[in-house]
């Protein structure tokens, strides 16, 4: 899966996350789990990947703990979902935080192109990656949502670790 040095053993913590979270198909693989899209063909047709490229990176996510597998009959033979663990379920704020600063920095190319991060409890949209800025409640994958315009016309609850 690499596709540079190896950086799990740097002394700067941020380069340490990045050898994991650093690469943007990987955070594309998570944020298709956490909309609880787990499964290798749902993957491959909605990020619009090489086999061979989300192959690699769901190893390496598996690799480092961050999800798992989960068997299921897929037409007379065993295949696996993709879930999240729990180390999985604590990138989620990193995740926001790229929601967050992309919204506020980057133009979408269509009014389809916005993604919003809310409170499902209080059904706030929040501009904090980890504390809702409407309540001050910390997020956590069980209540939070994404708002993808180009998916659904209302948020979608995240998935949490199996």
């Amino acid at each position: 899966m690499a596709l540079r040095s190896d950086w799990s053993t740097r002394t700067c913590s941020m380069a340490r996350g990045l050898d994991i979270l650093g690469d943007p198909w990987s955070m594309l693989v998570l944020r298709e789990v956490f909309f609880g899209n787990g499964r290798f063909d749902a993957m491959k047709s909605r990020l619009a990947v090489a086999d061979s490229v989300l192959t690699n990176r769901l190893a390496g996510l598996v690799e480092s703990g961050l999800l798992g597998k989960r068997p299921y009959d897929g037409g007379g033979r065993t295949r696996h979902e993709y879930v999240l663990t729990a180390k999985g379920e604590d990138a989620l704020p990193v995740l926001n935080a790229v929601i967050m600063w992309a919204e506020k920095h980057l133009p979408a190319p269509s009014d389809q192109a916005h993604m919003y991060v809310i409170h499902s409890g209080c059904g706030q949209r929040t501009t904090s990656a980890d504390t809702c800025t409407g309540c001050g409640e910390r997020l956590t994958a069980a209540n939070t949502s994404w708002h993808s315009l180009a998916r659904s016309e209302a948020p979608m609850q995240l998935a949490t670790a199996a």
